[in-house]
């Protein structure tokens, strides 16, 4: 039986735990280096796209991709392959050793991680590595079909779904694999005249939990309801962030917390004239943001790029900054711990509606997502960006018009300082394995008008 899974999963583009492991075993015997790291990766993407209410393309590719780095002494080289029979393996292997020992030192290096141990996390689901071009196509014309029989909007989307494993070893003993699934629905609407846009998404391992009636209900609503948008005074306001917007300004912290640049003194979390802000409070008491890759709703790898085996991490809690992430080379370098946490990152909800949040706003703005960001300055975390796809005015606790969109410049610092109600935390589909609140912030900095739909 475990046989005939592995060569299912093979043909399916995705390499079974076996043939991922011959494949490290194969290349670690052909090493002459006094380490060898092989990491495989293999998948299958299926996707859809549609635009002008027409589907468009559809499509299927598979790869399996092996890189085999090499190690003398200090220093290392990296060769990348797709060629899985010994021959392809044995010119890689060759190769990355010819580089390696031409390579410069690398004082970080700290050599290859022995074996570990694992926690499986069952994130692979059939009805995602299964889906049938028919089923996409089917999920398409959810919104195809609405906006067919409207006459007034035009849509655009794109259906991707990936099946993948990923495997690492060496020659140390390490051996470690994981496959996983995931499905991304992203749907625009337009409104024939050109004024108005809607966008709304969805994301999950499980292909049938995604609800493609709800994506292009929303999506089509509020194209219809952002059309002849309205130009405001830009300015600090209150502001309601759905979701997804949350996200795309949050997301910015993964990048910022690590212990390297704020013990280095280049970090958000850096103090003034040395030390970091380990123990101090930083954000709203509300605020709780942490990685977690069991979290039910994005189930991700077990173990990190290196192999560390990876664990919930509690980053800022009760809006307290509680721990900063380490790698390997500056944990040991400062005496610390490990802390990886992955590529998830959640925080946690509160029980607000947005519709309450409006009810609640006397004069403030409503942002489906931004996007366009770039950073300003790394240690406040400022960023500028462009709100797009539905961005409203709210007067008297309603939605009172469509508004034109802004350019910002703020920080997930100062936004999340400024807190007033906070809603669930759901799996936003914007990209990075987030989940985010709906939050509402008083004080938001608007900058200039933007033209952009």
């Amino acid at each position: 039986m475990h046989a005939r899974l592995n060569n299912a999963m093979a043909a399916n583009g995705v390499l079974g735990e076996a043939d991922a492991q011959s494949v490290v075993e194969r290349a670690v015997r052909l090493s002459k280096a006094d380490a060898v790291n092989i990491s495989v990766q293999s998948g299958r993407e299926t996707n859809l796209r549609f635009a002008d209410n027409q589907l468009s393309t559809a499509g299927a590719t598979t790869n399996t991709t092996i890189r085999v780095e090499s190690v003398f002494g200090q220093r290392r080289a990296s060769v990348v392959t797709n060629d899985r029979t010994d021959e392809g393996l044995r010119r890689a292997v060759e190769q990355s050793e010819v580089i390696a020992k031409l390579a410069p030192e690398d004082p970080e290096y700290l050599g290859p991680l022995g074996a570990q141990t694992y926690t499986p996390i069952p994130a692979w689901f059939d009805s995602t590595a299964e889906l049938s071009a028919d089923a996409r196509a089917q999920a398409a014309l959810t919104a195809l079909t609405k906006a067919r029989a409207a006459n007034d909007l035009t849509v655009a989307g794109y259906i991707v779904c990936n099946a993948s494993a990923s495997a690492l070893g060496n020659n140390a003993g390490l051996f470690a694999y994981h496959r996983s699934t995931n499905a991304n629905y992203t749907l625009t609407a337009r409104t024939n005249d050109g004024t108005g846009s809607g966008w709304a998404a969805a994301e999950d391992n499980d292909w049938t939990q995604i609800d493609f009636e709800a994506v292009a209900r929303d999506a089509i609503d509020k194209a219809r309801r952002s059309a002849n948008p309205v130009a405001i005074e830009p300015g600090r306001y209150t502001v309601i962030f759905e979701p997804e917007a949350t996200a795309n300004l949050v997301s910015v912290m993964r990048g910022a917390l690590q212990a390297r640049s704020a013990d280095e003194g280049r970090s958000a979390f850096s103090k003034p004239g040395g030390g970091t802000k380990v123990g101090e409070k930083i954000l709203d008491e509300r605020v709780t943001i942490s990685s977690n890759p069991r979290d039910p709703l994005v189930l991700a790898a077990p173990f990190d790029g290196d192999g560390l085996p990876v664990q919930e991490e509690t980053w800022i809690r009760n809006g307290v900054l509680e721990q900063l992430s380490y790698s390997r080379y500056w944990a040991q370098r400062q005496g610390k711990p490990v802390t990886t946490g992955g590529n998830s990152l959640r925080m946690e909800g509160g029980s607000e509606s947005v519709a309450s949040m409006i009810a609640n706003t006397e004069r403030g703005i409503v942002v489906t997502r931004l996007w366009y960001l770039r950073a300003v300055d790394n240690r406040t975390l400022v960023y500028t960006g462009l709100t797009r796809d539905g961005t409203f005015l709210v007067e008297n606790g309603k939605i009172a018009r469509s508004i034109k969109n802004f350019r910002f410049n703020d920080s997930p610092l100062f936004m999340l300082n400024n807190l007033e109600a906070v809603g669930p935390a759901v799996r936003t589909a914007g990209g990075g394995s987030l989940v985010m609140p709906a939050i509402k912030v008083r004080d938001f900095n608007f900058t200039s008008l933007s033209d952009a739909v």
